[in-house]
């Protein structure tokens, strides 16, 4: 029974090490999102950037795993629990962003800017401001 004990302390401290150098990551990389100007432009896009995550997530022209990757990052987007829960300043809120763009950017690869374009629902100036946030030439 101890060495059960030890497994689990174990695996729970392992767990804890993983989630702390994401969490560290988040903040490495979300260090660039977070002027408030910017982040209010991606807040202002975040209606448009579901639908075109819907949109590509149901594109069958995409290659299956580009579309389970979409998938599982609306059920992120729509459940309650974060990876850093929101009340933490500056990467509460920007770990989503973080997260969508780094999705987006790695679908953008596979899939093209083509498919962007082609699913992006907003206007023109959201879809550059979109581009500019993935880091694609605009």
């Amino acid at each position: 029974m101890n060495s059960w004990l030890q497994a689990a302390g174990v695996v729970v401290a392992s767990l804890a090490c993983v989630w702390l150098a994401l969490v560290v990551a988040l903040y490495v990389v979300g260090r660039k999102y977070d002027d408030p100007t910017r982040l209010r432009e991606v807040l202002r896009l975040l209606p448009d950037v579901v639908r075109l995550l819907r949109r590509l997530g149901k594109d069958r022209a995409l290659p299956r795993g580009i579309r389970i990757w979409l998938t599982l990052l609306l059920v992120y987007l729509a459940l309650p629990l974060d990876l850093v829960p929101d009340f933490v300043p500056v990467i509460g809120y920007a770990d989503d962003v973080v997260i969508v763009v780094l999705v987006l950017r790695s679908v953008t690869r596979v899939a093209g800017v083509e498919a962007l374009d082609r699913h992006w629902p907003g206007s023109p100036e959201g879809l550059r401001v979109l581009k500019r946030l993935v880091g694609l030439p605009v």
